[in-house]
């Protein structure tokens, strides 16, 4: 199974087709998005094409295909017009044999990790900034922004296929590839 992984929308209608795009491109079978799907945030600045009511049509239009969790410009309105669940923390994903924490970052991360064993995988967007690396005792993943990256890095999400994740821009260039272990 394939599955792809985004963060950090952030009610862009541009960067959610282009997002969309690339996963009907893939086809991958499920779509993980890490958080800020429609607000900007007070701290970042208005992304390209802001327009979260398009961005809610275009998400729901793929409303079973998705996982999500809350990030922290998630509020409860916005689960009112998402016809998807996207208010949980984190999720536990099982692949392949492997543990997936699949969270935003705001509140777990390298810095303040989740309950994890041995090699299992914390994945999180927030930071906008691509990552996959091997921590000690765990993998760290980050598929970067879809809207706003930041330090440098281009917009950017995740595939999951054959043990492998990869990084990639919205021209379809790897980024970064990591063969999980």
């Amino acid at each position: 199974m394939k599955y792809m992984f985004a963060s950090d929308i952030h009610g862009s209608s541009y960067y959610c087709r282009k997002m969309l795009d690339a996963f009907r491109q893939e086809n991958a079978q499920r779509l993980v998005l890490l958080g800020d799907l429609l607000y900007h945030g007070p701290r970042n600045d208005l992304p390209k094409e802001y327009a979260p009511k398009e961005v809610i049509a275009l998400l729901n239009q793929n409303k079973n295909r998705i996982y999500a969790v809350r990030g922290n410009c998630e509020a409860e309105v916005d689960q009112m017009v998402l016809e998807f669940p996207v208010m949980a923390d984190y999720c536990i994903l099982s692949i392949d044999g492997r543990t997936f924490y699949a969270t935003h970052g705001h509140t777990y991360n390298q810095d303040h990790l989740p309950p994890l064993q041995e090699n299992d995988i914390l994945i999180h967007g927030h930071t906008h900034v691509l990552r996959a690396e091997q921590m000690d005792g765990y993998i760290l993943l980050n598929p970067g922004s879809v809207s706003i990256p930041k330090e440098g890095n281009p917009h950017t999400y995740a595939v999951l296929e054959d043990n492998c994740f990869t990084i990639k821009d919205f021209d379809g260039n790897t980024v970064r590839e990591m063969r999980l272990p």
